[in-house]
């Protein structure tokens, strides 16, 4: 499965320590992230990412239009919901097209614990069907 990842600057700690703990899960599936996010996350968890540009220099847009041609199963967006960002927009329009197309989205740690040990249990094996 095709597995996003996006982190504000604030969670980009919380998202590398994710994806350590649960590296062994998601070396199974295709990874995807915005630029730094995924360079971090490729530093400390040996995982190979599919790097699109920083976040607020179009990777949001980028990943965005992956989810629009339902190429993507499972977006993991931890967010400050605290400070507003310049990039606001592409924030919502993220969260907007996975509501639009079925995509689950976890923009929480605890969300983002439990869709990974979901697919791990084989319960999003209906995204395969669903494509």
């Amino acid at each position: 499965m095709n597995i996003g990842f996006i982190a504000h600057d604030a969670k980009k700690k919380l998202m590398q320590n994710f994806c350590i703990a649960y590296r062994g899960i998601l070396n199974k599936h295709t990874l995807y992230a915005t630029g730094t996010t995924g360079r971090l996350i490729e530093e400390v968890a040996n995982l190979t990412i599919h790097k699109y540009l920083a976040g607020a220099l179009g990777g949001a847009q980028q990943m965005c239009a992956q989810i629009e041609n339902n190429e993507m199963d499972l977006i993991i967006f931890l967010r400050e919901p605290v400070s507003p960002r310049s990039h606001e927009p592409d924030v919502n329009n993220v969260v907007r097209l996975c509501d639009t197309h079925n995509i689950p989205l976890a923009t929480n740690l605890a969300t983002a614990e439990l869709l990974v040990r979901a697919l791990d249990r084989g319960d999003l094996d209906w995204r395969e069907m669903y494509k």
